[in-house]
């Protein structure tokens, strides 16, 4: 079916003697170049087209042209125009403003021996700036938390309540397989070692001290961390996009005290609670395991856990995940303020925080680990 006005190209064969011509009748426009195909179908012609310098060109029955359209015929013309062409006086204003804008220089970006030094120092003075606001930020919580201490029948409750909700409780699942899996394969991997040695009773003070004090808290922030902390940023990113954060501010409530306070006791509460969990999953994965690779019975497990671990273990354990919890809450709720209001930094800042809140708690398990090198193996 012939689409009415449709674009059109006719390779007309005069008398011999002169040369051939091409005549282009129709619409060319965008909204008709688009339709069944259009667009495809007058491509390969132009390409066919392009290698005939010598070809004569007759646009003026073109019944209406747009930038597209005409775009279409400059690349074919190989960006200039052909020595025999036939305009129509309205298509003269449009090619000319193709062919201003084609012989515009574009300015060479000229890349000097020194870039490395201005990126180094750009990147110092960025580590540095967020420094200063985390500092910044820490001071602010603080302050909050001392406000809610003296006035605390007026604090965020139904706030520190929905997080601990969110970033708590949802999390019990993911963070319940995971402890589990760990915990088998870690029961797996050193009951194949111990055998060797004979030591198979040995297995519990492994994986109690392995899983209690380092893996447990461990696997806990990481999953909270992408989980929790991703929602986090972008829970204010999207508030920094839809204007909610200045409209607060207009209303005189304040973004600390409202927003991050909440978020940072909520996972101050929650992730402890969750290092417990996470404990509890692992070891019994740990056990089940033992149960079938090493005999272990389950009795034996629970009554020789209590005297292989000692208590202070399980007191490092839940400073871990009190730690931990902050740390992610106040990255998280640090890079979501830094969101400007376009979808590009959203999605870059979130992903920036996931990132940063891990390794920051990496590091903050490594100081941990030297601190209290020499606490908990009585």
């Amino acid at each position: 079916m012939r689409i009415e006005n449709a674009p059109t190209l006719t390779i007309e064969h005069p008398e011999a003697g002169t040369e051939q011509s091409v005549v282009a009748r129709g619409v060319w426009q965008v909204h008709a170049l688009s339709k069944r195909g259009a667009l495809k179908s007058i491509n390969k012609t132009l390409a066919g087209l392009a290698d005939k310098p010598s070809l004569a060109w007759d646009l003026s029955e073109v019944a209406s042209l747009d930038h597209i359209g005409a775009q279409m015929f400059w690349s074919a013309w190989g960006k200039k125009r052909p020595g025999k062409l036939t305009l129509d006086p309205k298509q003269e204003e449009l090619f000319a403003r193709i062919e201003e804008a084609s012989q515009i220089d574009l300015p060479r970006v000229r890349t000097s021996p020194f870039n490395w030094i201005i990126k180094l120092g750009a990147g110092v003075l960025s580590f540095f700036e967020h420094m200063k606001a985390v500092v910044v930020l820490i001071g602010q919580v603080v302050q909050d938390i001392g406000r809610f201490i003296r006035h605390p029948m007026s604090g965020p409750w139904r706030e520190i309540s929905a997080n601990i909700y969110h970033s708590g409780f949802q999390a019990l699942g993911i963070t319940a397989l995971v402890g589990f899996l760990i915990g088998i394969v870690l029961s797996y991997l050193s009951a194949q070692q111990l055998r060797m040695f004979g030591g198979d009773i040995y297995l519990v003070n492994i994986l109690g001290m392995a899983i209690i004090r380092e893996l447990g808290p461990l696997l806990a922030a990481i999953l909270v961390a992408g989980r929790s902390g991703s929602s986090i940023t972008a829970q204010l990113g999207v508030m920094r996009v839809t204007e909610e954060l200045d409209a607060m501010l207009v209303m005189g409530i304040s973004h600390g005290y409202r927003l991050i306070m909440p978020k940072v006791l909520a996972l101050a509460i929650a992730m402890p609670l969750l290092v417990v969990w996470t404990d509890s999953m692992a070891l019994l994965g740990g056990m089940l395991a033992a149960k079938f690779e090493l005999n272990l019975s389950l009795r034996y497990f629970i009554q020789k856990l209590p005297s292989a671990v000692p208590f202070v273990n399980y007191m490092i354990g839940l400073g871990k995940g009190i730690v931990f919890g902050m740390l992610i809450a106040m990255t998280a709720c640090h890079f979501g303020l830094r969101i400007k209001p376009n979808t590009e930094s959203l999605g870059r800042l979130t992903t920036t925080s996931v990132v940063t809140a891990i390794t920051v708690v990496i590091m903050a398990n490594a100081v941990f680990a030297i601190v209290f090198s020499s606490v908990g193996f009585d």
